[in-house]
């Protein structure tokens, strides 16, 4: 044997013994199930109905980036949801689905939806086991059917062992199924931002007196939307943009109350360095344009939400000093981790 050869053997045997002596784990990582941040409430999801199991969340996995669950079997869930952008679709001001059709709405992260108590940019969709019908379904997204989703895993060469291996039956039904891709999204939780460590109090780890102003000022002037530690009420509101060509209604097509028109679901704030452009269409490309929407730019239009409209003046004042702060405490929210978690890539 050559040199080279045994010189890479003594350097893996050197670095697997130092790895054993600094009591480092050369083994794979043991499963954990869903495990609740210490720092968060508790989940809305139905765990005690469908509680993850390895088999269980490795087949959503592999279900969440499967081609096949759209009618020309090119398109998956991981097409427009991208783990490297909080599961968003980076660089589209709204999805892009089957042969490229445009939709209307912006792709809103899969991150934290555990807490999640309804879905969609219209909350349409009121349970997590249910979501994933929807895209599967859309004209403009996967175009497919879910019987005809059904019948081409039960013909595949891997899904029915997959399903017996998760369930202990080769039966492939629309449980299983929705409930596998559950296991995998109530999974996908980002917890480990800088934010997240400070608020547990591990050493070391404070904010920045910049920071800190910001935080304040969140909580002053978008804490009763954007509430700790999720950062949204989840709540339905008028923002104040201006309505579009497309003139989307909004929660209007939900309740048919008209109440509801050009209301939308309150987004999380966390990720935002990853999740651009902004917006349920996507049309506002960067947090300073969001902080200018705020501060300038909120059109009275209908059911405009009253936060909005204070001491007759429309928007939340703020000075440039103090959207400085707000993006200083913003930044504070992002979770690399969570994006290069392996655990979410398709495998």
């Amino acid at each position: 044997m050559n040199r080279k050869y045994w010189l890479f053997i003594i350097f893996f045997l050197a670095g697997l013994y130092a790895c054993q002596k600094e009591g480092i784990e050369t083994t794979d990582i043991p499963f954990i199930g869903f495990v609740k941040p210490p720092n968060f409430p508790e989940p809305a999801y139905h765990f005690n109905t469908n509680p993850v199991t390895k088999d269980g969340f490795e087949l959503g996995r592999k279900l969440f980036y499967e081609t096949m669950l759209s009618a020309n079997n090119t398109i998956s869930c991981g097409s427009c949801h991208i783990q490297t952008s909080a599961f968003t679709h980076h660089g589209h001001t709204v999805s892009h689905g089957i042969f490229d059709r445009m939709g209307t709405r912006n792709s809103p992260p899969i991150m934290n939806l555990a807490w999640n108590t309804s879905f969609m940019w219209d909350g349409g969709i009121a349970d997590l086991d249910l979501q994933s019908v929807a895209p599967i379904t859309n004209h403009l997204e996967m175009d497919e059917t879910m019987p005809n989703v059904l019948n081409k895993l039960r013909n595949s060469t891997v899904y029915p062992a997959l399903f017996k291996k998760a369930y202990g039956s080769e039966e492939i039904n629309t449980t299983s199924f929705l409930r596998s891709l559950s296991q995998f999204m109530a999974m996908c939780v980002s917890s480990t931002s800088r934010y997240d460590s400070i608020m547990r109090n591990e050493a070391g780890k404070t904010f920045t007196a910049e920071e800190t102003e910001g935080r304040d000022l969140v909580k002053q002037k978008c804490g009763n939307c954007h509430k700790e530690p999720l950062f949204t009420d989840y709540s339905f509101r008028n923002n104040g943009l201006s309505i579009s060509v497309v003139n989307d209604l909004g929660r209007y097509l939900v309740t048919q109350n008209d109440a509801d028109r050009y209301k939308f679901k309150v987004p999380g704030l966390r990720n935002l360095a990853y999740t651009a452009p902004y917006m349920h269409d996507g049309r506002l490309l960067t947090l300073d344009a969001v902080l200018d929407h705020y501060t300038s730019q909120v059109q009275n239009t209908p059911n405009l939400d009253p936060l909005f409209q204070q001491n007759a003046t429309l928007g939340i004042p703020l000075t440039a000093t103090e959207k400085e702060r707000i993006k200083a405490f913003l930044n504070t929210l992002n979770d690399r981790s969570f994006l290069f978690d392996k655990r979410f890539s398709e495998q």
